[in-house]
């Protein structure tokens, strides 16, 4: 099924990706499903996680980040959209506030940041709607000692190789 012209293909594609993030923000498991392909050859990879694959798992993996999850909020940069016929492609950088459950005394809880880089499949359904065919997020490894050095795409610290003899000074590397 072919849609409309490129731009709009692209505008709709990207407002299927927005829908997808605010399904997660909304912790709305019924949206997150509809945003998703009704087929088994779906998959996910979350940060860390193994390959999620099948419509039930990957909803699973969402209910389980939804339920132990207080707040989560995206702010999406370097969006980029790629649309080849009922294919699109969607690469982005994830910056993500979360956060746990309220202290005892009802203040919110602790906040944590982090930077994943995401890319997102999208297939065109039957109704003419982007539905995400698979997800796959990778932690942005972030330098935990804040000096200055070799920086690489989105200013994340790029080290020596395995032979490299000196001290880099790049210190101990977090997942962000």
């Amino acid at each position: 099924m072919s849609g409309g012209g490129a731009d709009t293909d692209v505008e709709a594609v990207t407002a299927a990706n927005t829908a997808l993030y605010e399904a997660l923000e909304s912790a709305d498991l019924d949206a997150m499903g509809a945003r998703w392909l009704d087929h088994e050859g779906i998959s996910v990879v979350h940060p860390g996680w193994p390959v999620i694959s099948g419509r039930g798992e990957v909803l699973r993996s969402y209910a389980l980040i939804m339920a132990n999850t207080e707040y989560i909020q995206f702010f999406l940069t370097d969006v980029e959209v790629s649309v080849i016929a009922d294919t699109a492609l969607v690469t982005c950088t994830e910056n993500i506030l979360s956060g746990g459950p309220a202290e005892e005394d009802g203040s919110a809880g602790p906040l944590v940041g982090g930077l994943v880089v995401a890319t997102n499949v999208f297939r065109r359904a039957p109704d003419g709607g982007w539905r995400l065919w698979s997800h796959h997020g990778s932690p942005v490894l972030i330098d935990g000692d804040g000096e200055d050095g070799d920086e690489g795409p989105g200013g994340t610290r790029q080290g020596g190789g395995a032979d490299d003899d000196e001290d880099d000074g790049l210190g101990p590397t977090r997942f962000a």
